[in-house]
């Protein structure tokens, strides 16, 4: 089974470095174009299954592929961006000067930190890893998720067992990546391509980097 798994187009908080956790951003100019740049690049492929993330700058971003592809997208609230709690719609700094003590905390990538009134890098990394491996199992040959860097990444390392305090990859905004679910009585993910870009190089602009997007 192969699962194209697809972070949003940017935002205006992106654009920023707003910490945006479960708010509900649209995307910006950029991100619509990079939105349709995704379409573009998948629109062959046999994909079977859109789903995605109900916040909106990942339910945008899924409409112009599920459209190409005569799909209707599905949400999966699992998929939702790390609940982020206090630190939601404030600047880095802003972060560190209201919540000097909670941000060290995080900063320290202690994995079971819960932001307060939000959730913990192991929290997130479970449902997330859930909602992919739900997708994977379907019996579908090839599906499509669109969720946030931060949610795809923590599923990424639960689905290769990396530990939860590690953050190896980056995700930019409107990038590809594939994984694959072998079959078998040995069955296992392999991450096959990580962070595909070069379908966004029409989509005018500079690309947003930010490990995840909170």
């Amino acid at each position: 089974m192969l699962l194209y798994c697809i972070r949003h187009g940017e935002t205006t908080y992106n654009a920023e470095g707003r910490i945006q956790g479960q708010l509900n951003t649209p995307l910006s100019g950029m991100g619509l174009r990079q939105s349709a740049a995704v379409a573009r690049a998948l629109s062959g492929e046999p994909i079977e299954t859109v789903v995605s993330s109900p916040l909106s700058r990942a339910w945008e971003t899924a409409q112009p592929l599920a459209q190409a592809l005569g799909l209707t997208a599905l949400p999966d609230d699992r998929l939702k961006e790390l609940n982020a709690g206090v630190f939601q719609n404030l600047l880095p700094d802003e972060m560190a000067a209201q919540y000097p003590e909670a941000t060290a905390r995080w900063k320290a990538h202690d994995p079971d930190f819960q932001i307060p009134s939000g959730e913990s890098r192991r929290q997130l990394m479970e449902r997330g890893t859930a909602a992919l491996l739900d997708v994977m199992r379907s019996g579908r040959k090839s599906a499509v998720v669109v969720a946030h860097g931060g949610v795809l990444t923590a599923a990424f390392k639960g689905l290769l067992g990396i530990p939860a305090e590690r953050s190896p990859f980056m995700l930019y905004n409107g990038s590809i990546s594939l994984l694959q679910l072998t079959e078998g009585s040995h069955a296992q993910v392999r991450l096959l391509v990580l962070n595909r870009i070069d379908h966004l190089h029409d989509a005018d602009g500079p690309l947003t980097t930010r490990m995840g997007d909170l």
